[in-house]
């Protein structure tokens, strides 16, 4: 199972998203991603065995429980690498849930997920061929975040597909 633990873009504040994304007409390279797919990765895990799928989901109530809700802003965008031809557009995050939130997955599951930093984004578009830079542009968006997702993506030709499998309360409380 390909799993990771999300928190999804409420769906009042995709507009904004999707009308910068508009300035991909014509870039035949860049596939956006869709509206109802925008969310923040706090933790890819990769492929999951079938048996380790109980371990994730009681690590995600138990980190959850650990961190207060949040607000979530969104700035600029930016590019993944930052230098060079890009592979991915985003939109940069901040909220003071973030960190603790990465770094307690990461913690509580270290054999599992993608070793590099966790740069908290969402992910606009990415590239599939050559294409050019679409220039920057400045969010002033927030939104309360009260709760996190463990999502299954299905990889296929149309593209991923997500299922969330459990929700996490934020409680802001150790155990």
């Amino acid at each position: 199972m390909r799993l990771f633990y999300a928190i999804f873009v409420p769906p009042e504040l995709r507009p904004p998203l999707e009308e910068a994304q508009r300035r991909l007409k014509g870039f035949r390279n860049w596939k956006p991603t869709p509206p109802e797919q925008l969310h923040l990765t706090l933790m890819f895990l990769g492929e999951v065995p079938r048996g380790r799928l109980d371990e994730a989901v009681q690590v995600g109530a138990v980190v959850a429980r650990r961190v207060a809700p949040f607000t979530l802003h969104l700035g600029g965008t930016g590019y993944f690498p930052p230098d060079g031809t890009p592979r991915v557009w985003f939109v940069k995050a901040e909220g003071a849930g973030l960190e603790p939130l990465a770094a307690g997955l990461r913690e509580a599951l270290p054999d599992l997920g993608d070793p590099k930093p966790f740069k908290a984004h969402i992910t606009l578009a990415r590239r599939k061929g050559p294409a050019p830079r679409v220039g920057p542009v400045v969010f002033d968006l927030e939104f309360g975040v009260g709760e996190i997702t463990l999502v299954q993506s299905e990889l296929s030709k149309q593209g991923s597909r997500y299922r969330v499998l459990q929700r996490f309360e934020l409680k802001g409380r150790e155990e």
